[in-house]
C-alpha cells in the first residue's frame, strides 16, 4: 500500500464530481440523478448522497447503459481532463463485455418499437413507458 500513502494528501472530491472527472457521465447532473436514485453502490453499499466523498480504494457499482459497472477509485483528481487522463483515476474490476454491433443495437431497437399497423399512435402513458425502458437511469 505504498502507492496509497503516496496519495493519501490528495483533496477530497464528491462522488458526483468524481464519476463525471472520470468520464463515466457526460454531465454532473446525470451522475447526481444516478447516485441520488439509489443505484450506486460503495463497497457494497447503497448509497443516495451524492456528497458523500470519493476516498482512494472504494469500490463503486452502478449500471451505465446495458452494462454493470465495478471500478475501484486509485486517484480522486483534479479536474475533468482528457479520456488518456480520467482512465488513470480507475481501475475497471470487471471490464465490459464486447459492445454488439451497430446493426445489432439497430435490430434490437426496432423490435423494441415496432407497433402493429393499425394500432393508432402511441398514447402517452405508452410513450412514458417507452422512454423508461429506453433510458433507465431516469
Amino acid at each position: 500500500m505504498d502507492a496509497d500513502a503516496n496519495r493519501i494528501g490528495s483533496a477530497p472530491v464528491r462522488l458526483d464530481k468524481w464519476l463525471w472527472y472520470a468520464r463515466f457521465f457526460k454531465t454532473r447532473s446525470l451522475a447526481t440523478k444516478l447516485i441520488s436514485s439509489g443505484k450506486l453502490r460503495i463497497n457494497g453499499e447503497v448509497t443516495s448522497k451524492p456528497h458523500r466523498q470519493a476516498q482512494i480504494g472504494q469500490v463503486l457499482t452502478f449500471a451505465q447503459g446495458p452494462y454493470i459497472r465495478v471500478i475501484r477509485i486509485d486517484e480522486t483528481g483534479k479536474c475533468r481532463g482528457p479520456a488518456a487522463e480520467a482512465a488513470t483515476l480507475y481501475t475497471d474490476l470487471d471490464p465490459p463485455t464486447a459492445r454488439k454491433t451497430e446493426k445489432e443495437m439497430r435490430l434490437h431497437y426496432s423490435r423494441f418499437e415496432n407497433r402493429l399497423i393499425g394500432s393508432g399512435r402511441p398514447t402517452k402513458k405508452d410513450r412514458r413507458e417507452t422512454t423508461k425502458l429506453k433510458d433507465p437511469v431516469f
